[in-house]
């Protein structure tokens, strides 16, 4: 056997590794439709000055004005209340030290967001506040209650689809998303007719607490295997791998954050842009 043929084999063996590793759910239907060629503003249509808060009503008040569809996220409270806050501490955005999954909502309640009047809204407020007019991104924040928060969540859900004459065939309404490969592979599992993806990065995003390998896999979607997502939200800030581009070549959707640039809808079919104003959607 000589070494042409056996160096075939494992190129072979390592490209059909990647092809199942990153290979995506494809789309036979339209549940990408209405999040398809759209602009989504980025935790609400908030301004760069701090005066209208980014996770804010304001801000998603803006939004829906604007006729954009909204990218939010969503964590849980330590009394397990879904509530509507990107980051996972306190400190940038309410002055406060601790976490938010620290806090009951009630303490959560009493913040206030960079020294405006705005509070931390809940999910459930926000639910109520677009009533269905404008599609939404939902990111679900990864954590040691996960199951807590995407059960919790999807009931949220349910019904707003249920109230807006939506069924349980895919949603129109909103679309889900994480960074963590254990959440997409709950909706997988455990709500398959929602559109779902996975939230990817450059290596340098991530947080070096974690092990250098679980970083590489994250920002090569080297987890698509288990959630098998409908599309791919990854950032603008680094290089995309070519793997990743090996997904969406084997029809993973291409979603973009955060765009600061009109042209990032030439290579993308859904961008979550913020500071600048795009149409709502494009041709």
């Amino acid at each position: 056997m000589n070494k042409g043929f056996i160096g075939g084999l494992i190129a072979g063996a390592v490209t059909g590794l990647a092809v199942f590793a990153v290979a995506p759910r494809k789309l036979q239907d339209e549940r990408d439709k209405p999040f398809k060629n759209r602009y989504f503003a980025h935790r609400g249509l908030y301004s760069r000055d701090g005066s209208v808060p980014e996770n804010s009503i304001a801000s998603f008040s803006a939004a829906v004005q604007a006729g954009y569809g909204i990218e939010l996220d969503i964590q849980l409270t330590k009394d397990d209340e879904i509530v509507v806050f990107h980051d996972e501490d306190l400190k940038r955005i309410c002055g406060k030290d601790g976490l938010v999954i620290d806090y009951t909502l009630s303490e959560i309640k009493e913040l206030r967001l960079l020294e405006t009047d705005e509070q931390i809204p809940t999910f459930a407020e926000v639910l109520s506040l677009v009533d269905g007019k404008v599609p939404l991104i939902i990111e679900f924040k990864g954590g040691k209650r996960n199951k807590v928060l995407c059960n919790k969540a999807m009931k949220y859900l349910r019904d707003y689809d249920r109230a807006h004459g939506g069924n349980e065939k895919g949603s129109k309404l909103y679309c889900v998303e994480s960074f963590d490969a254990r959440i997409v592979y709950w909706f997988r599992r455990n709500a398959p007719d929602l559109y779902r993806g996975q939230l990817a990065n450059a290596m340098e995003y991530y947080d070096d607490k974690f092990a250098w390998i679980l970083r590489f896999c994250s920002a090569h979607c080297l987890f698509n295997f288990g959630g098998r997502p409908h599309f791919i939200a990854y950032g603008l800030e680094g290089k995309k791998p070519w793997i990743v581009k090996l997904a969406e070549l084997l029809g993973a959707k291409k979603v973009c954050w955060t765009s600061h640039n009109p042209e990032d809808k030439n290579e993308n079919d859904s961008v979550i842009f913020e500071f600048y104003n795009p149409p709502t959607t494009w041709e």
